[in-house]
């Protein structure tokens, strides 16, 4: 039978996840290493274990309210307001969801209208171009280069808008670069946000993992842009809550009825148990000022330190992360573009990395590496990738 007909041609048009298929492959592979996905290798603080425990032992198994219980929506609130000095709502501007995931898809859903065009910054978390073209909306790169280190430049955005622009997407501290964004560099793009009336949708769900001294600023904060911003963050990465699936969307309360519409009828509410043990991990986090998150993201640092040196070390030219937990070294000098280098590396030596094409549409000469496993596992994979990049330059 022909299903050609059958189907949403947007649907098939679409690349399915640069990340899963390597990470499958991988997977039949005795022995590989991979590091390619993007997970912490924390367990979820026992604090936050025991809350979802005793949420399902209390026979709390059933729907909440579409919104979520307003204890967490309050906790969420305190917390945003504790991390970015920014006052929401909890009965009307913050909704918990499936993981950031469907906060973008809904997002994209609720603000736009066929044709219009949503400005990406590229490279970008592998979600954000099928988003947008499943909301109706037109993806435009928006390129940014190891040069100007990831960042968004009011040069790159002034280039990219048309008369049918009408929103922002970005993700800093950013997957797969590891690129953070100054206060400076945030204020120099907004006077062409404010310009040319455009809305922000700001993925933040790595601003507890920064680096080197420097915190994370929220675009949101900065005057006069909390109206025009979407706000999206939450706690798989930092709290190390990935199965879970639990983040959140902040907005404007115009925005936010739109969404919950969306979240209503798509979703009806996040888990109830989630919801309960996020609930118990954020209470504890604020008797002991969220220790568990600054002993991984210390962890993480080291690993990201003995990481950039190793690649160095190679001889590749690599850009220095200062945020997330990955590393975005190029490889196209080696003679070979990212997807070759990839499967090559994959099957030649077992170490199993994510191409950057997966993550762009301009760029074939990057790859992401995570950093988030044991050292143990970083050791070995590096060990066989130098032995690796030494029999290309040999040219083997």
């Amino acid at each position: 039978m022909d299903y050609t007909k059958y189907l949403n041609h947007k649907i098939v048009g679409l690349k399915p996840s640069g990340i899963r298929k390597y990470f499958d492959i991988a997977a039949t592979m005795p022995d590989c290493i991979s590091l390619g996905v993007g997970e912490p290798n924390f367990v979820t603080p026992k604090e936050g274990i025991d809350g979802g425990v005793t949420s399902l032992l209390s026979g709390h198994t059933h729907y909440t309210s579409n919104g979520g219980i307003m204890e967490l929506r309050e906790l969420m609130s305190y917390y945003i307001h504790k991390k970015y000095a920014l006052e929401y709502d909890p009965s009307c501007e913050i909704l918990p969801t499936i993981g950031v995931s469907e906060a973008v898809d809904i997002t994209m859903r609720a603000l736009l209208n066929p044709g219009d065009e949503v400005l990406v910054s590229d490279p970008c978390y592998v979600s954000y171009y099928p988003a947008v073209t499943m909301a109706g909306g037109v993806p435009v790169v928006v390129e940014t280069t190891q040069d100007t280190n990831f960042i968004l430049t009011p040069e790159a955005l002034e280039k990219a808008i048309t008369p049918k622009t009408k929103v922002l997407l970005m993700c800093y501290p950013n997957n797969p670069t590891g690129a953070i964004m100054t206060r400076e560099e945030l204020e120099a793009i907004v006077p062409v946000i404010k310009k040319h009336d455009l809305i922000v949708v700001t993925d933040e769900v790595y601003s507890e993992l920064t680096y080197g001294g420097i915190k994370h600023t929220s675009i949101a904060a900065l005057p006069g842009m909390k109206e025009r911003t979407v706000l999206l963050s939450g706690f798989s990465k930092s709290f190390a809550m990935t199965g879970w699936r639990l983040g959140y969307l902040a907005a404007p309360k115009e925005i936010y009825q739109q969404v919950y519409k969306i979240h209503q009828f798509a979703i009806m509410c996040v888990p109830t148990m989630a919801q309960e043990a996020l609930i118990a991990l954020l209470k504890h986090g604020f008797e002991t000022d969220f220790d568990f998150v600054e002993e991984m993201r210390l962890e993480y640092d080291r690993k990201r330190k003995f990481i950039y040196k190793a690649l160095l070390d190679m001889g590749l030219n690599c850009f220095e992360p200062k945020g997330a937990f990955y590393i975005f070294p190029q490889v196209s000098h080696l003679g070979l573009d990212d997807e070759a280098f990839v499967e090559r590396l994959l099957y030649d030596k077992k170490v199993a990395v994510v191409p950057g094409s997966a993550f762009s549409e301009t760029d074939r000469s990057h790859v992401r590496i995570s950093y988030a496993y044991s050292m143990e596992r970083l050791e070995r994979a590096m060990e066989r990738m130098d032995i690796f990049v030494e029999e290309l330059k040999k040219g083997r």
